[in-house]
């Protein structure tokens, strides 16, 4: 069992960097397509970045660190380990991570019917939910404060 943790271990954590850097990025291109929405030849471009981005390194890796993620848990205890407030709270900032992930796709898509859609202020400021829920998840999984 020791050896399967380590390898579920591993797959997590790739699944995880992997995600968060699509994560980090993703808003990015959005600010991009916002932006310069009045430069056609430009908006396709980040258009295909988007959608190369978020089906073929965001998707895999977030199903990845779901997937791999239950697994830890599974093999750690299952609901024996739910006693633990820091696993809570790092599901919590999961959940809303994942709920970032899907908005980010209903962005794309109202960016693609209509350049205008939100700002790019907008676009900037929610770039920052993937860094601040990454610091908190790090330090509820290596704190364990609670």
């Amino acid at each position: 069992m020791d050896n399967l943790y380590v390898w579920l271990k591993m797959v997590h954590i790739i699944g995880v960097i992997s995600w968060m850097a699509a994560l980090f990025y993703l808003p990015r291109l959005l600010v991009y397509h916002r932006e310069y929405s009045d430069r056609a030849e430009f908006v396709a471009v980040v258009q295909i970045q988007e959608q190369k981005l978020y089906y073929y390194i965001a998707m895999p890796a977030m199903i990845v660190s779901v997937l791999s993620g239950i697994a830890l848990i599974w093999a750690l205890g299952g609901l024996a380990l739910f006693h633990h407030g820091w696993l809570h709270v790092k599901l919590l900032f999961v959940l809303i991570l994942l709920h970032f992930h899907f908005m980010c796709k209903k962005f794309m898509r109202e960016l693609g019917r209509d350049g205008q859609y939100k700002s790019p202020k907008f676009f900037r400021l929610i770039n920052e939910v993937p860094t601040l829920c990454m610091i908190v998840i790090v330090f509820c999984v290596v704190g364990k404060f609670f």
